[in-house]
């Protein structure tokens, strides 16, 4: 049960997620400044105005991850930092931040993993029409090419887009994240201008520093039909090619699933996908359950249902099941689909009901045996043969969980989101470990 000696243990975070100080040195807003600011939008009314402050106790945060033994740290910039408006003047403070938080990661014997999208996109850009509009992805080149000129002498590794499906479906069709639109279109050609900022950012990275490893980051659950009908086998296949077909195959082989490319067609250009074709040198996989689907005519999710999970499964707090299995056999799957494309799962984690003691530790073995069983079907996949390369736990901190707000808490370390003060809990401690020794115990079920 020992992983090998060059595998990755890291940890995930994300910038609007923790840094919070929206309004300082420089910051331009961003859509989800706006989003959280509207009302009804977000449980209990919570905002990433203050997040975990992590913009100012980066340097504790720093410490946090070189005490979990980690080797690598993924974290992403803030575009409305780096360019206010998206565009034209550059914001020198901003890249000072993430030039001196990559100076003490180094110094710290962790290699940063910098991700240059976590779904901050500047509003100055969404008010001229967001990633429907084409000219975002030509923007983004631009903003990818400022960054990697500043931190690109030291960052082997860069992620491009965190979770592009979740922008377009979740953001543009079913209006639950920022910036709240529900319109096909606007969906679909999010969808292709995501994948073409995917392609010509690739191009910008690789002519300005060609030893950089470019890859993105997908939420690639494990998709099956909740049925052995023939239209939930269907279904399940559609939901598939929206989620993670639609943005594996565009930036690998350049085309499109056959269920959704008509969909698409009226946003793609001549060259687009030649563009698009052999952007990633590695693929970044964010696991965290399995989805059983059914066909429902006129659902938003493309006339797919996504059906309870089992009676007896377990559950999280975001009421996701928990299956391991999942993780193994979507790494094996993407191995046989892809085989020379190096994976790297870096998104799993687990939000439960954590129970503080008085002093504010908390226990939390759930936690525990959910990464470890995840753990073990990471090993599972590696001795089938599976080029998998490292793991990132998802996540450092307990944040801001988006339209869930302040309740839910993935972190391996509790936030009192009042003081801000940072306790590690046991399965910091128990990763720690793992990190440190390459090994799990005996808790794998």
């Amino acid at each position: 049960m020992k992983f090998p000696r060059d595998f990755v243990f890291g940890a995930s975070t994300s910038a609007y997620q923790i840094e919070g100080a929206v309004e300082e040195d420089g910051r331009g807003p961003s859509i989800w400044d706006f989003f959280t600011h509207t009302p009804g939008t977000i449980a209990g009314g919570d905002t990433g105005d203050r997040a975990c402050d992590h913009y100012h106790r980066w340097k504790e945060d720093v410490a946090l991850l070189r005490g979990a033994h980690v080797g690598a740290y993924r974290f992403s910039i803030a575009w409305p930092r780096i360019m206010p408006d998206g565009r034209g003047a550059v914001n020198a403070r901003g890249l000072d931040f993430y030039d001196r938080l990559v100076d003490a990661l180094l110094e710290a014997g962790i290699e940063p993993w910098p991700c240059l999208y976590h779904w901050d996109l500047p509003q100055a850009l969404e008010d001229r029409g967001g990633w429907p509009d084409r000219d975002t992805a030509w923007r983004f080149c631009d903003y990818a090419g400022i960054v990697v000129a500043r931190l690109g002498d030291r960052a082997r590794h860069l992620v491009l887009l965190n979770e592009p499906s979740i922008v377009a479906v979740h953001g543009y069709l079913r209006g639950r994240h920022a910036p709240g639109v529900q319109n096909a279109d606007a969906c679909h050609a999010a969808t292709h201008h995501l994948n073409l900022a995917t392609g010509l950012a690739a191009q910008v990275v690789r002519a300005a520093r060609p030893s950089i490893e470019r890859g993105s980051a997908l939420a690639l659950n494990w998709i099956e039909p909740a049925t052995d009908r023939e239209e939930d086998v269907e279904a399940a296949q559609r939901l598939d090619d929206v989620f993670h077909g639609a943005f594996l195959e565009a930036p690998t082989r350049g085309l499109y699933p056959k269920s959704i490319e008509a969909r698409l067609k009226p946003w793609i250009l001549d060259g687009d996908l030649e563009a698009c074709a052999g952007a990633l040198d590695f693929l970044g996989v964010n696991y965290y359950t399995r989805l059983r689907v059914m066909q429902r005519a006129g659902s938003r999710l493309f006339d797919c249902w996504i059906a309870d999970p089992p009676e007896r499964a377990q559950l999280s707090a975001m009421g996701w099941e928990v299956y391991p299995d999942g993780l193994r056999l979507r790494l094996q799957a993407l191995h046989r689909e892809h085989p020379r494309l190096p994976l790297f799962v870096t998104e799993n984690g687990v939000a439960f009901e954590d129970q503080p003691t008085l002093d504010g530790y908390v226990r939390d073995d759930d936690r525990i045996d959910y990464l470890e069983n995840h753990l073990g079907r990471c090993l599972e996949a590696v001795a089938s043969g599976v080029d998998l390369r490292g793991y990132f736990v998802w996540s450092l901190l307990d944040n801001f969980e988006w339209s869930e707000g302040y309740r839910k808490r993935f972190g391996l370390v509790r936030v009192d989101y009042d003081s801000f003060e940072r306790t590690p809990k046991s399965s910091y401690l128990w990763f720690a470990r793992v990190a440190e020794t390459r090994e799990l115990g005996g808790r794998s079920r």
